[in-house]
Order: C-alpha cells, then sequence, then structure tokens
C-alpha cells in the first residue's frame, strides 16, 4: 500500500532537449516494436493457421490473446513504476516479451503458441504506460511536449511499418521469423540504461488491489472482443466484470491509498480524457484490420498493402514537429479535441476508400489516422500527468493507457463483428460516431479553457 506521507523523489532533473529527442526516439522504438506484436502478425496468420493445422479465426487468437494481456497489465506496471520507479519494470516488461517471442518462433503446437503470446503480451505491456512516464517524470514544458510527440510519431511509424516488415520476413523466412521481431527491444534497453535511473517512493505494491483490477480490465477486454470471440467468451468477460468491479470499489474504499488510489478515480480530468482519447486507436485498429481484409480480399498480395502504409510511415515522422509545438500553444484538451475530429474524418474517409477499393483515399485515410494518434497519444499524456501528483502518476497512466487500449479493442471488434454483418466499410463508418461522443466527453474542460486562451491560463 502506499502510505500518504510517502513523497515520490523526481526521475531525474529536467534535461536537454538533445537528451530527449535520443531517450524519446527509443522509447518510441520500443513502443512500436511492442505494437508490431500485433501489426506484423497479423499479416502471418493464414500461413501460421495452416502450419499447426487451425483455422484462421483460430489462429486470430493469437493476436486477442496478445492484446487482451497488453490492455490487462498496463495499469499494473505504471503502479509499480509509482514504487520502484521506470527502470526496474521496464526491463523486466522487454526481458518477458523476447522470452515470449522466442518462444512463440519456436512453439511446436497451436497451444504452445497461445501460451507463448500471453507471456509475449504481458511483457509488451510495459512499454506504453512506463515509456509515457518516463519522459512525463524527466521533462517538463515545450521539451516534454516534443518528447511525447516523438515517442508517439515513432511508434506509429513502425507500426505502420508492420504488415510491410511482417509481408516482407513471412516471404523470405516464414511465419516464426514474424513472431520472433519484438526480441528487436533487447538491443535498445542498454542505451536508455542511464536515462531510466531513479524514482519510486519505496512503498509496497497492494497486491490484492492489482489482481483486482486485472480481473475486472480483462474482462472488459474480452467482453469488448466478444462480438467477434462468440458467446462463451462474452458470458465470462461480463461474469469478470460483474464480480470484479464490486470488489474493486470496495478495495479503494478501505484501502484509498492501495493499487488503485482514490484520487486517480475520483479525478473527472483524468476520466474525461481517457474516455475521449479512446476514439483514436479505435480508428488505429479499425484500418489495421479492416483494410487488409479488403485488400487482400480483391487480390492484393501481403507485401503490397504493407507498402500501401510506408507513406503513412514518413507522416508519423513528421508530426512530432507539429504535435509538440501545437500542443504547447493550446493545451491538452483542444489538442486531443482536434485528433478526434481527425479520427472521424478517417473512418469516414476509409469507408469511401474501402467501398470503392481504391489504394488512394485508403492511404489518405491511414496517413490521417496517423496524424491523429501522432496528437492524441501525447495530449493525453500530458492531460493525466498534469492532473495528478507525482505520486501517483504511474498508475494514472496505467489506467489512461488501459482505457486507450480497449479503445483499440473497440474497433477491431467493431470491424471484425460489425464487419461480417453491414461490411468492413459500413463498420468503419460507424465508427465515426465514436470522436463524437469522445468530443461530448471533452465538453467541461474545452468550455473551462477556451481555444483563445494563453497556455500559462489553463
Amino acid at each position: 500500500m502506499l502510505r500518504p506521507d510517502v513523497v515520490q523523489t523526481a526521475m531525474t532533473p529536467v534535461q536537454a532537449p538533445d537528451d530527449s529527442r535520443r531517450v524519446s526516439l527509443l522509447l518510441g522504438l520500443l513502443f512500436g516494436l511492442a505494437g508490431m506484436g500485433s501489426s506484423s502478425a497479423a499479416i502471418a496468420l493464414p500461413l501460421m493457421a495452416s502450419d499447426l493445422d487451425v483455422s484462421v479465426g483460430s489462429a486470430a487468437w493469437s493476436i486477442s490473446l496478445y492484446v487482451l494481456m497488453l490492455a490487462v497489465t498496463t495499469a499494473v506496471y505504471g503502479r509499480v513504476s509509482d514504487l520502484v520507479g521506470v527502470r526496474l519494470p521496464l526491463v523486466f516488461g522487454i526481458t518477458l516479451m523476447t522470452v515470449g517471442a522466442i518462444a512463440a518462433a519456436l512453439a511446436p503446437t497451436f497451444g504452445v503458441l497461445l501460451v507463448a503470446r500471453l507471456f509475449q503480451g504481458a511483457g509488451a505491456a510495459a512499454v506504453p504506460t512506463l515509456g509515457v512516464t518516463a519522459l512525463s517524470a524527466r521533462y517538463d514544458g515545450a521539451v516534454r511536449g516534443l518528447a511525447l510527440g516523438r515517442l508517439a510519431g515513432t511508434a506509429a511509424a513502425i507500426s505502420c511499418l508492420g504488415p510491410l516488415l511482417g509481408g516482407l520476413v513471412e516471404h523470405s523466412l516464414g511465419w516464426r521469423a514474424v513472431m520472433a521481431l519484438p526480441i528487436l527491444g533487447v538491443v535498445v534497453i542498454p542505451f536508455l540504461w542511464h536515462a531510466l535511473a531513479g524514482g519510486g517512493s519505496g512503498a509496497r505494491l497492494d497486491i490484492i488491489g492489482a489482481v483486482l483490477v486485472a480481473v475486472t480490465s480483462g474482462g472488459l477486454v474480452l467482453l469488448v472482443q466478444s462480438p467477434t470471440s462468440g458467446l462463451t467468451i462474452a458470458v465470462v468477460g461480463a461474469l469478470m466484470v460483474l464480480l470484479g468491479a464490486p470488489l474493486v470499489a470496495l478495495r479503494v474504499r478501505r484501502r484509498p491509498h492501495g493499487f488503485l488510489p482514490l484520487s486517480v478515480i475520483r479525478n473527472g480530468r483524468v476520466v474525461r480524457s481517457a474516455l475521449a482519447a479512446a476514439s483514436v486507436p479505435a480508428s488505429w485498429f479499425a484500418l489495421l484490420i479492416g483494410v487488409p481484409a479488403v485488400l487482400v480480399h480483391a487480390g492484393w498480395e501481403p507485401w503490397q498493402v504493407g507498402l500501401l502504409l510506408v507513406p503513412s510511415a514518413v507522416v508519423a515522422m513528421l508530426v512530432p514537429r507539429v504535435t509538440g509545438p501545437l500542443l504547447d500553444r493550446i493545451g491538452g484538451s483542444w489538442s486531443l479535441a482536434i485528433a478526434g475530429v481527425v479520427a472521424a474524418l478517417t473512418m469516414l474517409l476509409a469507408a469511401l476508400g474501402t467501398q470503392l477499393v481504391a489504394p488512394v483515399p485508403v492511404a489518405i485515410a491511414v496517413a490521417l489516422a496517423t496524424v491523429s494518434f501522432g496528437l492524441g497519444q501525447p495530449a493525453l499524456t500530458a492531460l493525466v500527468g498534469d492532473a495528478v501528483h507525482a505520486d501517483v502518476r504511474g498508475v494514472a497512466l496505467g489506467i489512461a493507457t488501459l482505457l486507450f487500449l480497449v479503445g483499440g479493442s473497440v474497433g477491431s471488434a467493431v470491424v471484425a463483428g460489425l464487419g461480417e454483418v453491414i461490411g468492413i466499410p459500413g463498420s468503419l463508418a460507424a465508427l465515426a460516431v465514436l470522436p463524437v461522443l469522445g468530443l461530448l466527453a471533452l465538453l467541461p474542460d474545452l468550455r473551462r479553457v477556451p481555444l483563445a486562451e494563453s497556455p500559462s491560463t489553463r
């Protein structure tokens, strides 16, 4: 339990912009490699299914379980970082991701592969939360905005290249080599070692609270994915949520400074920002699933689909030049609102492009999704980081990241589930509603801080 009288020490003093560039790019690289665990693996599903003698639908569980563990354990890593700092949990997570990737590449059966993917996802979950936590603690002001933008841009660029890299690796070395791609993360850690030093309150982890939050969040993800997984998964997910949520509430009342601090869940800005930001990954994940499905069905090769996403990778690397200054100029709430509007336009254009099977509007839609992600994710991080005390910043960012990833699950579930009923173009158009709902959630903050106000008055 975190004692109220324990104050977290700062990770390090604010560093120079040159240092922020190196650290943010390296953390973005790790973030992108974690994302490639799903984006590149999706390309390998047909060949993997054939080799392991399962259906493609069953093989998709290797993606679903990865995303499930990625979402469930984000808050755990965030809270652990509050207690011991970022370095140890990040090294543990990258090690676990590496072991899982190697085990998946060598898996003799489909069952072993699924277990390996569970471990891989649990390890990869360290990166989204701890990366933004490290930058939020290490930098401040305009430097932090630029650093968060570089992290998001680099992560998005690598994710965009995931399908192309996965297709090329599968064509040359087979699907097992695709599963092993995330092991490259181990190479990055030595270059970040000194930048991750310090931090942590030294308090003990509320293990019971951590388990209850993990069970409840896992049930939420299963429930969201149930349209593509069947009735059994829906029932299991619903039971986990119905049983876990009251127990989490009871635990928070008894231990207000425990794993899930009362100050975080009662913070309206944290909750509203996380809910509004969830529409950004929803559009991103929807495109990663919907676009390849439509184009491959139309006769495209996987590597050709990946090649179509390359311009988005270039856009992703350019977005941070705009994201940082814009975030510093208009603030996090308005930046998040702009990201939501771009996400809505993205879904409408993607619906048109997939309906016509036209590569140009599809490519533009993916590029817009990259812009939305590159602005929305740093805006969320800045809002949440500024809204809470330093001793609960990690878990607050972890919970926000959890909801962020649940939004991604919603996007993939809508495309895969509703897409079978009304078609993928129709399902993409339906997802344009989510950013509108996000804007409604943000209205209290947008009204409180008019766009014309200077950053110093926010």
